[in-house]
């Protein structure tokens, strides 16, 4: 491996640098965006039920809040609810959908980054292939001398392996990107039909009350 950062020149390192800052972000990205974290199967069905009479207490609000992003969604209309039990409907579903955009944000951090990574990568294999190609023209010596092998090719080595390390780092980095942009459509498709049928059992309190 060293041998072949050696041959690729200094051009290498910068996407060095990105492949690990990309490995970084798709192993945390991996693990935050894991169902368990964001919405679990029952923690719907187990939040309509501790509500079904009326609002529970704080402490189990809280316990909710911190479960997952979808229990935060779903306390934050429950804690709306036991502030002001005759809150309007419009005031509840305003409330939910705050906390469903910080949660979105959330779930988006760092996919910018890693689709820049996808897009520059290749880039940066282009910038190694100019140099590369800067480096093999000026191995040609001046009157017709011949050209100076080991520039020669070393110009070449430059040139391929940054072009081709450009693209060992694009493409997983955007497949990955694509991953995780559909996960996080899916998982905010999921709190929008959750926190939507919760409203509406929220609404019944509100009423009850």
């Amino acid at each position: 491996m060293l041998s072949i950062i050696q041959a690729a020149g200094w051009p290498i390192w910068p996407l060095i640098f990105a492949s690990f800052l990309a490995l970084a972000l798709v192993i945390e990205r991996l693990f935050s965006l894991r169902t368990s974290r964001i919405a679990p199967p029952k923690l719907l069905s187990e939040a309509l039920k501790v509500s079904r009479q009326a609002v529970p207490g704080r402490a189990v609000v809280d316990q909710l809040a911190q479960n997952s992003e979808l229990g935060e969604v779903l306390a934050s209309g429950l804690l709306a609810l036991g502030a002001n039990p005759r809150c309007s409907e419009e005031d509840l579903r305003a409330t939910m959908e705050a906390s469903g955009r910080e949660v979105a944000h959330r779930m988006e951090r760092y996919l910018s980054a890693l689709a820049t990574i996808a897009s520059a990568a290749p880039l940066l294999g282009l910038l190694g292939t100019v140099i590369g190609m800067i480096e093999i023209f000026g191995s040609q010596t001046p009157a017709g001398a011949g050209a100076n092998p080991a520039q020669l090719a070393h110009g070449i080595s430059v040139a391929l392996y940054n072009t081709a390390f450009g693209l060992m780092v694009a493409i997983p980095s955007l497949i990955f990107w694509r991953y995780f942009r559909a996960t996080v459509d899916a998982h905010l498709l999921t709190l929008e039909l959750s926190a939507d049928q919760f409203a509406r059992h929220l609404q019944t309190l509100r009423v009850a009350a």
